[in-house]
């Protein structure tokens, strides 16, 4: 009977886990998992707007133009001339199709005609059209005007005409006077300001 229970006693004492046996004395540890965060992408910000591409500048009106080009009473109050209409002083034109063209009209105490005439040309360039023009008389030589393009003058008997040509625009004086000496000087009294009205426009 004692020798039955210590050998009951010793299989229920194999029946626990042997303190000596790592495998079986401590339970498996349960694996904790980290979750690594999730990459973050970093925020992009916009880079400066792309500048607007500048409005393309409108071309300047030909009729516009060829009216600030043009001689005003003021201009040509040395000469002591009143505005005419329906007269002109009949020169040397520098003919051509033309998109704009003004005209303006004086005449003198004695009778004497001073006509200004300004061209815009839209399919050749004003030096094209003056270079083109030929004049019957002979050339006559008037003081040479900075920043115009090309520049020529005749006499026809008693009428003198300058053209003075810059970018698309012609402009035409035309002097009918009582001798060629006075219309050929009165042109030259009045090239200046023919000059700077021109060389103004754009």
């Amino acid at each position: 009977m004692v020798l039955a229970a210590v050998a009951l006693a010793g299989l229920t004492a194999c029946d626990g886990p042997d303190p000596n046996n790592l495998e079986t004395y401590y339970d498996d540890p349960v694996p904790t998992s980290s979750a690594a965060p999730a990459p973050t992408e970093a925020a992009v910000s916009p880079g400066p707007a792309a500048p607007a591409a500048p409005a393309s500048a409108a071309a300047p009106d030909p009729g516009v133009s060829a009216q600030q080009a043009l001689l005003s009473d003021a201009d040509v109050a040395g000469e002591s001339v009143q505005p005419s209409s329906g007269e002109e002083a009949v020169g040397c034109l520098a003919d051509g199709p033309s998109a704009a063209g003004r005209t303006a009209n004086w005449r003198y105490s004695t009778g004497s005609l001073l006509t200004h005439r300004v061209f815009a040309f839209p399919d050749r360039s004003a030096v094209q059209a003056v270079a083109e023009t030929d004049c019957a008389g002979k050339t006559v030589s008037v003081p040479a005007q900075s920043g115009i393009e090309l520049q020529r003058a005749w006499s026809v008997g008693k009428t003198c005409t300058v053209l003075l040509a810059k970018g698309g625009l012609v402009s035409e004086l035309s002097v009918s006077a009582s001798s060629e000496t006075r219309a050929v000087d009165a042109a030259k009294r009045l090239l200046p300001a023919m000059t700077a009205k021109l060389v103004a426009q754009p």
